[in-house]
């Protein structure tokens, strides 16, 4: 590696290459555009803190207070196991993808106690601020909003209220992580369960064994491919989701680790994880990693993206001929699952037509009472296949475009945090954070995302991780005391 290094320092033509890409990479971030993007307003955090919703909640926080001392709740609780807020919070993140849905909604459920007991007991404590906070809870009132309005609301109740509650959720990370040593061993204890769902989905590889349909694969294009790999999560696409945000933050970690045989550990974890990523034969998860790995490489090092030919090319002669024959598929509209997707998202975009408001209501029975009225050559499907689409039809244009400006501010204060911390592990753990919503993102415009509950909480989860990472520089090594 050195002595390739060396020879392409001793090149002209390499030296001319980056001396230009170094040119061009001042000129874009003194750019005015740039500039703008990377300085977000100071007012935010003050604004909110004198905002009606503030003294609502200063007001309610104070009265519980009250009661918590007037009933002397301190010394039944003061020293229980509910105190220990980070624990509780890293169990359902952790190994969200591990256990059943309403498992990770009943640890979920006791993280929120425990949150609400650590606010009871400190009257000075306050929630910690973050710029989507406001929007993520106007996001839960639409969506709340929708699911009441839905044209089936007894089947869309249960939906909505899960979908509010996993999103909320969001704001119990962000204040249980107290310092840089929580959110690493966060972030470490998130790849570990990548890697077990990883190797769960090699043993089902393996040994044949999990549920497998007919319609993830179009058999008269793609013969070969005779098992799909879903792991713990029921769905190849989703699977393929779950990686997409777990494989960064193995590269953070690896990226991080000091000693040699802590980097043979992280990296035979990305591994694992990659394979599992290959066998789950999504091609939208393949072309959402490959995003998310580019800009990984990109943010850490712009003349990284100098190589990226050479090593799309490298795997060009490295894969097998099924893998290749499969990515290069995107787009055929010959492939059955391409067409009945373009087929889908013309049924629901005339479908919103008519439904743009208010949408029908989240859930498969509020889709399916509407979408064949709109459908195209009477396809039967259970939700759009497009992130976008689906939670339009869900609760409405506003719970799209509230969600559209949640991750606009999440990618400019992630990228505004990238451009104060230059160096060090903080500058990783921000990239990985932000290279995996854009490559979520990105599979998301094939995919309805959240169709899988647990994907959907990591999801939130990983956004609120990632706007407490943003914090790196004001965060301590660990918690006092």
């Amino acid at each position: 590696m050195q002595r390739i290094k060396n020879i392409l320092n001793a090149s002209v033509v390499c030296r001319w290459l980056f001396a230009l890409a170094d040119w061009l990479g001042v000129q874009w971030e003194n750019s005015r555009a740039v500039q703008l993007f990377l300085s977000p307003s100071g007012r935010g955090e003050g604004a909110s803190r004198s905002s009606l919703f503030a003294h609502i909640w200063n007001w309610m926080h104070g009265i519980l207070c009250w009661l918590y001392e007037k009933l002397r709740l301190e010394k039944l609780l003061g020293d229980s196991v509910f105190t220990q807020l980070w624990f509780w919070c890293m169990l359902p993140v952790a190994f969200a993808a591990l256990l059943p849905t309403m498992v990770v909604a009943g640890l979920s459920a006791v993280a929120v106690c425990s949150l609400l007991l650590k606010l009871l007991r400190d009257r000075q404590r306050e929630l910690t601020y973050s710029p989507i906070n406001k929007y993520v809870m106007l996001y839960c009132m639409v969506y709340a909003v929708g699911t009441v309005a839905s044209v089936t609301p007894r089947a869309s109740l249960p939906v909505g209220l899960l979908t509010v509650f996993f999103t909320l959720f969001a704001l119990v990370p962000l204040n249980s992580v107290d310092s840089r040593g929580q959110m690493e061993r966060m972030v470490k204890l998130m790849v570990l369960g990548g890697v077990l769902v990883s190797l769960y989905g090699m043993a089902q590889y393996v040994f044949r064994f999990g549920y497998q349909s007919d319609a993830w694969v179009d058999s008269s294009m793609f013969g070969a491919i005779g098992f799909r790999v879903v792991a713990t999560l029921e769905n190849p696409n989703m699977l393929g989701q779950y990686l997409v945000l777990m494989i960064p933050l193995g590269g953070a970690c690896l990226l991080n680790a000091k000693k040699k045989k802590e980097r043979w550990f992280w990296l035979g974890c990305c591994g694992v994880m990659c394979v599992c990523m290959v066998l789950t034969f999504s091609r939208g998860a393949w072309l959402a990693l490959l995003i998310a790995g580019l800009l990984f490489a990109v943010l850490i090092n712009p003349r990284l993206l100098m190589a990226a030919p050479f090593a799309l090319l490298a795997l060009y002669f490295v894969l097998p001929d099924t893998i290749i024959q499969r990515f290069t598929s995107i787009g055929n509209l010959a492939d059955r699952s391409t067409s009945y997707r373009v087929s889908i998202w013309l049924g629901s975009i005339r479908m919103l037509k008519d439904y743009w408001l208010c949408g029908v209501g989240p859930g498969d029975a509020a889709f399916n009472t509407v979408y064949p009225t709109y459908a195209y050559d009477e396809i039967v499907t259970p939700h759009s296949h497009n992130l976008l689409l689906q939670i339009t039809a869900d609760a409405g244009v506003c719970a799209l475009v509230i969600f559209c400006v949640i991750l606009l501010c999440y990618f400019r204060w992630l990228c505004a945090a990238l451009h104060r911390t230059k160096t060090g592990k903080g500058r990783l753990i921000q990239i990985a954070f932000l290279s995996g919503v854009a490559g979520f993102m990105v599979q998301a415009m094939t995919d309805f995302s959240f169709y899988n509950y647990r994907v959907m909480f990591v999801f939130w989860v990983y956004l609120a991780l990632g706007m407490a990472a943003a914090r790196w520089n004001n965060l301590p090594e660990e918690v006092e005391g």
